[in-house]
């Protein structure tokens, strides 16, 4: 018999399934500089999402009647490997959720990237799922602005990207796979570090207006967290870059 929603129990002795506060987000680690053959990469580790991005561009527009005259054509691909979960979107090849998140991710950094700076060319933003346990979405912002940086792609701001929601009618930062599912809502943000913009924000199920300014705060606090992580794995890309150049 399946589970519904009150049949699952998310807060245990005021903690969550996986031992987390309600304000604690999974173990993190990024990499940048991932794909040689890329002009910007990085990879995620996040909780049990894993996650790779490659970056490609600014170069010709192909095919040539999408180029602009006045702006680069930012081109995403979201695509989650067969081996990476055993739900029923994880199949060989495209589905409507692999189409709705590339045009979700690349609506985000569209009104980010410094387009007009190369007119009639294409950026192309390419992210693979590897391991997937809820979230890959605001995984997928956060490794994709890290590969752009890779990429010395001009961008108005770094961005960030977390979920947020409530389960055991409590509000919650950084949603795992059972919470996502069995929650009581769910709202993946993405947000600007400086002008704390929100660049994207869905959700699903109810919450008072008095939770939603509750969890955007909490969720402002948690991209502060991703935005050192993001600037500490650029850093150290950038900084063993130098130290292999003063070691030829």
């Amino acid at each position: 018999m399946s589970s519904s929603i009150s049949d699952v129990q998310l807060i245990v002795d005021g903690k969550r399934l996986d031992g987390r506060t309600e304000n604690e987000l999974r173990p993190i680690r990024m990499e940048v500089g991932v794909i040689p053959e890329a002009d910007g990469s990085a990879f995620i580790e996040w909780g049990g999402n894993k996650i790779i991005c490659g970056v490609y561009g600014p170069r010709e527009c192909v095919p040539k009647h999408d180029a602009s005259p006045y702006h680069a054509v930012v081109k995403c691909r979201y695509m989650m490997s067969p081996f990476a979960s055993l739900d029923e979107h994880s199949k060989s090849g495209p589905s409507r959720r692999s189409v709705e998140l590339s045009k979700v991710i690349r609506e985000v950094f569209e009104n980010l990237i410094k387009t007009e700076a190369f007119p009639n060319t294409q950026i192309d933003i390419f992210i693979d799922v590897l391991q997937a346990e809820g979230g890959t979405r605001t995984a997928s912002i956060t490794v994709a602005a890290l590969a752009l940086a890779n990429a010395g792609i001009p961008m108005k701001d770094m961005v960030s990207s977390v979920a947020v929601g409530k389960g055991g009618n409590v509000l919650l930062v950084d949603l795992g796979k059972a919470e996502d599912n069995f929650g009581q809502s769910d709202m993946p943000l993405a947000i600007s570090n400086r002008d704390k913009s929100i660049m994207l924000l869905q959700m699903d199920g109810l919450l008072t207006k008095e939770e939603i300014v509750q969890i955007l705060e909490m969720a402002t606090g948690a991209c502060d967290v991703l935005h050192e992580k993001q600037s500490a794995a650029l850093l150290k890309f950038y900084e063993e870059g130098e130290q292999d150049d003063l070691n030829l």
